[in-house]
């Protein structure tokens, strides 16, 4: 076998999207190029590869599981993905003293700017300001300790020289991929799930409730929004949002949107992106969209047509309004007029879609982006 890879993330399988997706997907490839350890909050969904779930989200229970990882497993390579995993690691190898073991930080979103951009659109901005200056520091501290960053989108090297002041020697942007069911769809089966909506065209938004971040609760107010403008044209358009329950939702609820909650079987996931004509990105600027490049990635893969804010591309400066998606304005007013037109030209966009599927079947897929960190990482390691 070859060198030890400690992978060390948020990585929680009780809920499998937003953070849980870069390090399960990548894991899961780069078992063909390392000797693979997964630490995490759950790893119950990691058969790969040997793992342990940490079960806190406490700096000290990190600390204490990767000592004893590092006592344990003794990795050649420390790949710690996110803040608190990266500080967790960074101070494990220091009271260890394993100068033999490289560590490489892996930066999925710049936590201090979104922090930031929030601090005057939530309800209390004292806390949010507080968990800006938290994680400014703490990822200050990761980017000045020297160690290697990969990063998941190119505007994260940017920030850093904006915010820091400085660009880290060693920095490699390398985003996030998508799997191969959403590629290849067709062996789903052939059973609408919309058929109770049809002839109407379907708008699908993903947007689970996550951790600590409200970005997916300012997505959704957004398409509520939005549907709120076109429900005079239930015939032609329904939304649906798929991670949310509507007793989640405090606000008055519009005939034409329905929310389906979170849905467990990835069967049932794929097939209704599979089976929906449209994929919505309705972010704000405010939200910082870092995670909305993962569901942007899966609706591309899956041949929707996709209308997206500005915000909703965030690391995805590659794909490009009317030759790939349409981008539409912030307001919901741009927003709903972007979706109407959509809806009614659908064929007329089918080349973005074509065009946005190939891009990603060549350069997205995760066992590519496996092999670019891996590397990544054999370089670091032997440096």
């Amino acid at each position: 076998m070859g060198k030890r890879l400690l992978i060390v993330s948020t990585l929680d399988s009780s809920q499998p999207f937003g953070a849980f997706t870069r390090p399960f997907y990548l894991g899961q490839y780069l078992v063909e190029y390392f000797d693979v350890f997964q630490l995490g909050l759950n790893c119950s969904s990691v058969d790969y590869a040997p793992s342990f779930s940490i079960e806190s989200r406490g700096l000290k229970s990190y600390i204490q599981a990767i000592e004893k990882c590092i006592d344990e497993f003794c990795p050649d390579i420390v790949y710690a993905q996110e803040t608190l995993p990266g500080l967790a690691a960074l101070i494990s190898l220091k009271l260890r003293k394993r100068s033999t073991s490289s560590l490489v930080l892996d930066f999925h979103t710049f936590s201090a700017y979104e922090y930031w951009m929030r601090l005057f659109s939530v309800a209390n901005p004292l806390k949010e300001l507080a968990q800006c200056i938290k994680t400014y520091i703490a990822q200050g501290i990761l980017i000045f300790s020297g160690s290697p960053i990969i990063a998941a989108g190119g505007s994260i090297p940017k920030l850093i020289s904006q915010w820091y002041g400085r660009i880290p020697q060693q920095i490699y942007c390398v985003g996030n991929g998508v799997t191969e069911d959403l590629l290849n769809t067709e062996r789903f089966p052939d059973k609408d799930p919309y058929q109770a909506f049809r002839p109407a065209k379907i708008v699908v938004l993903i947007a689970p409730k996550t951790f600590q971040f409200p970005t997916n609760d300012m997505s959704v107010s957004m398409a509520i929004e939005v549907a709120k403008s076109l429900e005079n044209n239930q015939k032609k358009v329904h939304f649906i949002v798929i991670g949310r329950d509507s007793n989640d939702i405090l606000e008055p609820i519009p005939s034409n949107i329905s929310f389906l909650g979170f849905l467990p079987n990835r069967e049932d996931f794929v097939a209704h992106l599979k089976y929906a004509d449209i994929a919505l990105l309705p972010f704000s600027k405010q939200a910082v969209a870092g995670g909305a490049r993962n569901k942007a990635l899966d609706y591309f893969a899956t041949r929707k047509l996709v209308v997206s804010t500005p915000e909703g591309l965030r690391g995805l400066e590659e794909f490009r309004h009317l030759e790939h998606l349409l981008v539409a304005g912030y307001s919901s007013e741009e927003v709903a007029s972007t979706v109407l037109d959509a809806v009614s030209n659908i064929d007329k966009y089918q080349s973005l879609v074509d065009t946005a599927y190939t891009l990603i079947t060549e350069k997205y897929s995760w066992n590519a982006k496996a092999q670019n960190i891996a590397e990544i990482l054999m370089e670091v390691s032997h440096s």
